[in-house]
């Protein structure tokens, strides 16, 4: 920008100012950029010591239960909500039998929404479901695991039951895999917020993921948002680990709603 108060630069007195501040100011300005730089170092220690310690102490929300590690929380995503009672659903499991949510009142009810032909992340889930349920050791008896089917091309009786032995979650006594007619199915989806898309019968499945932990009242408590990992060649997987820890963190959430 040029300012009009200076002398234009072609006279002969501002070529000898110029050469005469030149110096100084080359001085001035050097001292000015040591100045910003120490300045801008110093202040991008201080702010690389602070992340340092945030990331030594990771951030908690609060409202989760006391017996749930920080870092477990963070792996589940692990969210509370304000309790509320949940919408009631009449449905059939795996074994033909009729169920609804009234029917669960006095336990904990782990619920998440599975595709009967899934082989992305409801596998996942169900190998945390079947650790979590040998996690709970005698505190078992007081929660139920239960999945909704999403998949409306494959919602007969005979899928969820399929389903659930290829996984082993028949091994779980109190697991309930549901379904029903398609309306009772989207009905469902709807009061609890899952969306999915499925355009025809052989393609995959997209839906919501996520793990409602429900209360012996009937009331959401908490939310989890499973996740996995994918294999240069698209397969599903999540580490050992990350496995181990969700069995963990359902398990103690669930026990933190019925002790």
């Amino acid at each position: 920008m040029t300012n009009s108060s200076k002398l234009p630069s072609s006279s002969p007195e501002a070529s000898t100012s110029a050469k005469r501040r030149g110096p100084g100011i080359r001085i001035f300005a050097a001292l000015i950029a040591f100045v910003v730089v120490a300045g801008g170092l110093a202040i991008a220690s201080v702010i690389h010591r602070r992340d340092e310690n945030q990331s030594l102490q990771p951030l908690r929300l609060s409202g989760i239960p006391a017996n749930v590690p920080t870092s477990l929380a963070n792996l589940m995503a692990l969210s509370p909500v304000p309790a509320k009672t949940v919408a009631g659903f009449s449905l059939t499991d795996q074994n033909g039998h009729a169920v609804t949510l009234n029917d669960l009142k006095g336990r904990a009810v782990v619920l998440e929404f599975m595709d009967t032909h899934c082989t992305d992340i409801c596998p996942i889930v169900s190998q945390e479901f079947v650790d979590a349920y040998h996690d709970l050791g005698t505190a078992a008896a007081h929660v139920v695991f239960l999945a909704i089917n999403v998949n409306q091309y494959h919602a007969r009786v005979s899928d969820t039951a399929a389903f659930s032995r290829e996984h082993g979650l028949d091994s779980i006594p109190s697991w309930h895999f549901l379904t029903g007619s398609v309306p009772a199915l989207r009905t469902t989806w709807r009061n609890y917020g899952v969306d999915v898309v499925a355009p025809n019968p052989n393609a995959d499945v997209i839906h919501s993921s996520l793990i409602f932990f429900i209360d012996p009242q009937g009331r959401l408590r908490y939310l989890g948002n499973p996740t996995d990992d994918h294999t240069s060649s698209g397969a599903a997987y999540l580490p050992t680990n990350q496995l181990t820890g969700w069995g963990q963190g359902i398990a103690l959430v669930a026990r933190s709603l019925v002790s």
